[in-house]
């Protein structure tokens, strides 16, 4: 064998071509690392049941209290391109799987580690990528080997969705797990299809948590604006998302005005059309019209005399929610749709020290239920909040795959095993490489044990040996290793997979990268607007004094 191609079993100390020879020089090392070691830092200490909390403060000076890795994330303002891209793929894995964010940061920035790791020993970029890409490739496959358990059809979904939810010191998660779970499957339909937007959600300060309860029909955050504050039959719903008033109001315009009559004139044709708006809504038997944006003065008052209720909702979400359910389409201008929402009736209703305004339905299986929160302090309900979307989130899968793995690190440790067994018998690069990708998974289970207060080495001994002698079941729990079938610690394999696949796509990107070039425009000074041309040619140019006619 040739000197400068060592074998496996002297990888990774040694690795073609040797970092002291001169041709090493010239490789670059991971420019992006030290970017996703701080955003790994930052939410690490989130990761996990035991995870600790941040006093956040907003780019707008709020400060939020949370331990959620989305919240942590899509709050932070990263200049870093390769920390925004991390990011932007945690977000992504979030939000088609409700859960996985900070699984995808600290993952792939391990992955990161390891590969700098083989770099720095002298393996060749090209090479690296190429057995990372094979790694992944062989963790994906063998994922779904290690679901052993699925949620059956009929079976109550409360131990699979408890896991979900028992996250950052949530209290009275049983109950609020019991609603979720009664909610879910209230809404689920015969042939087994799940839709999420029929599961709405109103948070409300006030009280307990242990007051929050489930209603009939669909109940949105919002108030009513004008004299028409319920229908109690046959109501008819249109949705805009757009100002309840002429179209664009505030778009710049000149009127040619030349006289106190044109003024007159002005004003009557604008009343005429606003009358005119309001009439076509009332022609197609529009009785409720719910708004997203800003409702003027003038318009409501043509509504009120319509007999039109007009709702004005806090988000876009509540709108979405309303498409969903009631079949009838976002209007982005004052026009009624072609076919209106259709339900029994539509109220407004106070629930502690905030309003809500409910759809309902008249027949016994209504469309949708929304979940009611309560609590006394806002932290408390965007925790719950939270977890309640991803209890929703994780129904959501079972209902499109409903294998689950074993959680609590369990599943990572498994995988670094087999991996570890294969690496050592592979020549080549991919040999350390699927070392280091075992390396890289056994620090998800590692930082379990480190947020929960334990022995890190005693436990992952332990650990260690347990799934040597194969147990694949044991993982990390309050006070050292637990048997997670036994304690219903579960994951969906869906949102594992997704988050593997996100990671190593965002691992294989940044391995690529030698260098980061920021190409900024040139501030632009006063002088560069001075029209005078005589300043303009004194001016050097900014290429310099160069000859190009040679």
């Amino acid at each position: 064998m040739d000197r400068g191609a060592p074998s496996a079993r002297e990888l990774p100390e040694r690795l073609w071509p040797d970092p002291r020879s001169p041709g090493a020089q010239e490789q670059h090392l991971l420019s992006s690392l030290a970017a996703v070691h701080t955003l790994a830092r930052v939410i690490r200490p989130c990761y996990g049941p035991h995870g600790l909390q941040k006093l956040l403060v907003t780019a707008t000076g709020e400060t939020v209290l949370t331990g959620y890795a989305t919240a942590i994330l899509g709050a932070l303002e990263l200049e870093h391109p390769a920390a925004q891209l991390l990011r932007d793929a945690a977000l992504n894995q979030a939000e088609h799987s409700g859960d996985g964010a900070a699984f995808v940061v600290l993952l792939a920035e391990a992955l990161l580690a390891q590969a700098e790791h083989l770099m720095l020993a002298g393996m060749p970029r090209a090479q690296l990528w190429e057995a990372y890409a094979t790694a992944a490739a062989e963790t994906l496959a063998l994922l779904p080997s290690l679901a052993i358990r699925s949620l059956g059809p009929l079976e109550d979904p409360f131990w699979v969705l408890y896991s979900v939810m028992n996250t950052h010191t949530l209290s009275q998660t049983d109950f609020l797990t019991k609603l979720v779970a009664h909610a879910c499957g209230a809404v689920k339909e015969l042939d087994g299809g799940f839709h999420p937007e029929r599961v709405g959600l109103c948070t409300l300060r006030g009280g307990h948590l242990e007051d929050s309860c489930l209603l009939p029909g669909l109940a949105v955050a919002g108030k009513p604006c004008g004299q028409v504050t319920m229908v109690l039959s046959g109501a008819r719903v249109a949705l805009f998302a757009c100002t309840f008033g002429l179209a664009n109001p505030n778009a710049p315009a000149t009127a040619c005005l030349s006289s106190p009559a044109d003024l007159a004139k002005f004003r009557k044709r604008s009343e005429q059309l606003l009358e005119k708006q309001v009439a076509q809504l009332a022609t197609a038997y529009v009785n409720v019209a719910v708004v997203w944006g800003e409702i003027e003065e003038k318009t409501l008052t043509q509504a009120d005399k319509y007999g039109i209720m007009v709702v004005q909702v806090k988000s876009r979400r509540e709108l979405v929610y309303l498409s969903e359910v009631l079949g009838t389409p976002l209007m982005p201008y004052l026009i009624p749709p072609l076919e209106p929402g259709k339900c029994q009736r539509v109220y407004r209703q106070e629930l502690g020290e905030g309003l809500a305004v409910v759809f309902e339905w008249a027949c016994p299986g209504t469309p949708a239920l929304t979940l009611v929160l309560r609590g006394a302090t806002t932290e408390g309900l965007r925790g719950a909040e939270q977890a309640v979307y991803h209890g929703i989130d994780a129904y959501c899968q079972l209902c499109q795959d409903p294998r689950l793995l074993p959680g609590a690190g369990a599943t990572e440790m498994a995988l670094a095993k087999i991996l570890s067994d294969k690496g050592t018998k592979l020549e080549g690069p991919n040999g350390p490489v699927f070392l280091a990708f075992a390396q890289a998974l056994r620090c998800l289970p590692a930082t379990l044990a480190e947020n929960a207060g334990l022995a890190v080495s005693n436990v992952m001994a332990e650990m260690n040996a347990a799934h040597q002698a194969g147990n694949f079941l044991i993982g990390v729990g309050d006070e050292g290793i637990i048997n997670v079938a036994q304690e219903e610690v579960w994951d969906t394999l869906i949102a594992k997979a997704q988050g593997l696949q996100a990671i190593a796509d965002v691992a294989l990107q940044l391995t690529t990268i030698d260098e980061i070039v920021v190409a900024k425009k040139r501030p632009t000074h006063q002088s560069d607007l001075n029209p005078n041309p005589k300043k303009a040619k004194e001016r050097p140019s900014p290429v310099g004094k160069k000859s190009f006619n040679k």
